[in-house]
């Protein structure tokens, strides 16, 4: 466990011609939802990760586990397979995890965020709630049950696709990453 992060954190390199990050990682195509130091997996294929180029704003910073340090959430492109996800490195330094790179995200039926053009926090505090019934309708607040309502315990990472339906707010909730559908 301490080797893997230790490699992790030793494989980070930046460009100074290009200006650009580079990480060399090994993800796992059967870890969806991320990789981090916690576990080995069992099957690994090297890859390496470049900052976007693509969107807008490729980082916020965000407290998602409320230990008041900011979480550090990137957009990044694999270099092997050509798809984005997100790089979240903890403000302890002791965990980084990733989404996207060609594994399904949350279960949600993407595997690549290339889609989002809005790239935000999501404010602790503020009130969230899947805004899409089972038969894929948009709903309204009215028509959402408060113990359906989610309240975000600490900052959050909304996504959504620019001038178009669709996104959601990614959350830590008791140490597990959560989607909530917005459109």
């Amino acid at each position: 466990m301490k080797i893997r992060t230790l490699l992790l954190l030793s494989v980070f390199a930046i460009s100074c011609k290009k200006e650009t990050k580079t990480e060399t990682l090994k993800i796992n195509p059967k870890d969806s939802l991320e990789v981090t130091g916690k576990k080995e997996p069992e099957t690994q294929k090297a890859d390496t990760i470049v900052l976007s180029t693509k969107h807008k704003t490729k980082k916020i910073l965000c407290d998602l586990d409320g230990d008041n340090l900011d979480e550090t959430v990137e957009i990044f492109r694999s270099t092997k397979n050509q798809k984005s996800g997100l790089k979240i490195t903890f403000g302890n330094g002791n965990r980084t995890d990733y989404f996207g790179f060609g594994n399904d995200i949350l279960g949600r039926g993407f595997d690549e965020i290339d889609w989002v053009g809005i790239f935000e926090k999501a404010p602790k505090n503020e009130v969230y709630f899947d805004n899409v019934n089972e038969d894929g309708d948009i709903i309204g607040e009215e028509q959402v049950a408060e113990e359906d309502k989610i309240k975000l315990p600490n900052d959050g990472i909304f996504i959504h696709a620019d001038e178009s339906c669709g996104g959601g707010v990614i959350y830590l909730k008791n140490g597990k990453y959560e989607w909530i559908q917005q459109e």
